[in-house]
């Protein structure tokens, strides 16, 4: 609410997500920036009398790029600002601030959504600040913030702490994997052991990997974030322990569950086989299909040896 009534010129987009971390009383506030546009291109209008005209006197490059980057940190210390001054009964530790902007890539002409600025401040510090006084790049830098340098240009940061991870549908995964060796036949897991699995896989393979909560998830049984620069992202993961071969359907909600959680990547995860109709639809999207002789070599990879039995009691 104190954000929706923050009232800001024509062109601030002022879109947000926040979530709170009860555990730290920790707020995470993601908010989209304007981009560089703007700010205008005329710095003032002169009427020449003589003439009976106006002139424009233009802004130069680095002018604008001053101003831009000074509206970035003032959107960012003035929302933080807002938040702990509403917060009248101190339920608020702390605050982080991740700005993004939503551009497109010049190189390939993809949407994006660079961080260009990211903070995290607790109450008693940010107090101790005189907003009327400072010099705001210096402030931010004593706080620790991640400003990219060239925000105008689309320059990302990365974020002090991802959105992202603080999603409430994660919960702390079993260990499946350590303990397979006692149940090498994957059909012998229930469905909720073998998501445990997939996710303990992915988390050995190098990603960072939380499992979603059974039935309550949209679609996704678990999130990964791969977190190499360029290449990584936010995965989404469903595992299927079918014994039936699995059909484009399951294909399609996988995209559209990608499209909804703005994921980089989908992964399906299957104990069958898939058909064309399957492959088909995935061809030139960024899905992978994982069969289940993919799933016993990727299981092989990080040292476990499993088997594949369809029994004919086996629901898919």
């Amino acid at each position: 609410m104190v954000l929706e009534r923050s009232e800001y010129p024509e062109g601030f987009p002022q879109e947000f997500r926040v979530a709170f971390v009860p555990e730290n009383q920790e707020v995470i506030i993601e908010y989209q920036l304007p981009t560089l546009e703007i700010v205008p291109l005329v710095s003032e209008y002169r009427y020449i009398k003589s003439k009976d005209s106006i002139s424009e006197k233009f802004r130069k490059s680095t002018e604008i790029k001053l101003l831009y980057q000074d509206l970035i940190a003032s959107v960012c210390l003035r929302t933080i600002e807002e938040v702990f001054e509403a917060d009248q009964l101190r339920h608020i530790g702390a605050i982080v601030f991740n700005g993004f902007v939503q551009g497109t890539e010049p190189s390939t002409g993809e949407s994006i959504r660079p961080y260009v600025i990211s903070v995290r401040t607790t109450r008693q510090k940010f107090s101790e600040i005189h907003l009327d006084r400072i010099d705001k790049p210096a402030c931010l830098r004593n706080l620790g913030a991640q400003v990219s340098r060239h925000a105008g240009e689309l320059q990302a940061v990365k974020p002090i702490v991802d959105f992202n991870m603080v999603d409430r549908r994660f919960v702390e995964q079993s260990d499946v994997i350590s303990n397979l060796e006692s149940r090498p036949n994957l059909m012998d897991l229930n469905p909720y052991e073998f998501e445990n699995l997939v996710a303990n896989l992915f988390n050995r393979m190098g990603l960072e990997t939380k499992q979603t909560r059974s039935h309550r998830d949209g679609g996704v049984d678990a999130v990964a974030f791969d977190k190499r620069p360029v290449l990584g992202g936010k995965v989404v993961i469903q595992a299927k322990r079918y014994k039936n071969t699995v059909g484009v359907a399951a294909v399609r909600d996988l995209y559209g569950t990608m499209l909804n959680e703005g994921a980089n990547k989908g992964i399906l995860v299957a104990t069958s086989g898939y058909g064309p109709d399957a492959f088909d639809f995935a061809k030139d999207k960024p899905i992978e299909l994982i069969d289940g002789g993919g799933l016993l070599y990727l299981l092989q990879q990080v040292g476990i040896g499993a088997k594949i039995v369809f029994k004919e009691d086996v629901v898919g």
